[in-house]
């Protein structure tokens, strides 16, 4: 069996495991990923928010993505019947990007592994994490090849970037449940034949159907179109019939979009993923660290998972390097409260999307413009800015705010 010694093994090789075997790469060190699936592969997350932007920029993988020619998101349109509330990524509180991408996920994480190729990262595919076992100051982890071979990386760090895989999650014992309600998807790709020309084609949507349940429409600048409907798990387990079946009566739900995607072919089986929440014990460990959704993945609705995947990579990267020089490291408080506190905000909107108090705010008559840049700014990811008070104040301002516009409305009502 060969043992092959680096510095830092990356588990993975999307956004995540992408950003921080860039970083390191770029530092000098001596970095390998493993990565379990052949790419191209299919995988959700395909609505960024701007924040990433930063970290692909810091690594030096912007370029390589701007060459694609992705679909350009400069904001976000929900929908709640005939109420309309539009944000526009420009007009936010917080200083920083105001546009990201819509992508097909196969053609995006390739784009990253084909750059990191090119510059001479080892990136090995079809690899399989089986077992790790921490000896000293080192990990001894064993790989399983698609021939059935064994063979072992001795590293001085690893990085699970394994997304839903969640490898080490599951071989220290660190899954743990998720505060965040049992909800689940159902999606697909369509050829978006009968698309509107100008922005209303192009936008990316939210369709709330009922206060649990929405409607994602993501277009892609290649003519095709992601639709996935998000809710309950019992509800959308409630549609009989295949996979297919239950995504097509659930389109019909859909006042706004059902006659555009109206018996239109799909482009593959549409795939479910149930109870999709997920959290861990503890986000690092002694020569190891948890980053994006093999950490703590919150909920689709607001597109979070690309940007703390990439956010967890480059701050993970960075202290890794750090340590690997000799300088000590908090990581408590330099990696795992900085991570949380940003999961923390994020899960406030998530739950409070799903009790309805934030659907208020985005759907109210008296919209407030200073209000509604400070929520951007959440939107687009600048989760850990404090001198914005949706997010210093996340726990109790989205709660305030809605109970306010109860009030307005019943006002309005006498």
């Amino acid at each position: 069996m060969e043992n092959e010694k680096i510095d830092v093994l990356v588990i993975g090789a999307g956004p995540s495991g992408s950003v921080a075997a860039s970083y390191l790469f770029n530092e000098g060190f001596s970095v390998k990923v493993v990565e379990k699936n052949k790419f191209p592969r299919f995988v959700i997350g395909e609505s960024l928010i701007p924040r990433c932007m930063d970290h692909f920029e810091a690594v030096g993988l912007l370029d390589c993505l701007k060459q694609k020619g992705f679909e350009v998101k400069t904001g976000a349109r929900f929908l709640q019947g005939l109420k309309v509330c539009e944000f526009d990524f420009s007009k936010k509180h917080t200083k920083g990007w105001d546009w990201t991408w819509q992508v097909p996920r196969a053609e995006f994480d390739k784009t990253l592994t084909d750059e990191l190729l090119k510059r001479g990262v080892d990136i090995e595919f079809e690899r399989e994490v089986t077992a790790v076992e921490f000896k000293g100051n080192v990990s001894i982890t064993t790989v399983l090849d698609k021939e059935g071979n064994t063979s072992t990386i001795e590293a001085k760090f690893i990085i699970d970037s394994s997304g839903f895989g969640r490898v080490l999650p599951r071989l220290l014992d660190l899954e743990k449940p998720s505060e965040i309600p049992k909800h689940s998807s159902i999606f697909t790709h369509v050829k978006d034949v009968r698309r509107p020309e100008g922005w209303e084609g192009h936008r990316i949507t939210f369709d709330i159907v009922s206060r649990e349940t929405w409607l994602w429409v993501i277009p892609f600048s290649n003519g095709y179109t992601s639709i996935g409907y998000v809710g309950p798990t019992e509800y959308l387990e409630s549609f009989k019939g295949t996979t297919e079946e239950r995504l097509r009566q659930m389109v019909k739900l859909s006042s706004h979009y059902q006659d555009r995607f109206k018996d239109l072919p799909y482009e593959f089986e549409p795939k479910m993923i149930k109870n999709f929440a997920k959290s861990v014990k503890q986000l690092y460990g002694k020569g190891y660290v948890l980053t994006g959704n093999s950490a703590e993945f919150l909920d689709p609705v607001f597109s979070s998972g690309v940007t703390f995947a990439t956010e967890s990579a480059h701050l993970s990267a960075k202290l890794i390097a750090k340590e690997l020089r000799g300088d000590a490291v908090d990581w408590e408080n330099e990696y795992s409260q900085y991570m949380l506190e940003g999961v923390h905000v994020f899960s406030t909107y998530v739950k409070e999307w799903y009790t309805g108090n934030l659907q208020k705010i985005f759907f109210t008559d008296s919209e407030n413009p200073v209000i509604k840049e400070q929520i951007c700014s959440v939107l687009a990811g600048y989760v850990w800015d404090k001198t914005n008070p949706f997010v210093k104040n996340h726990h109790r301002l989205v709660r305030t705010v809605a109970h306010i516009t109860d009030m307005e409305k019943e006002k309005a009502g006498h």
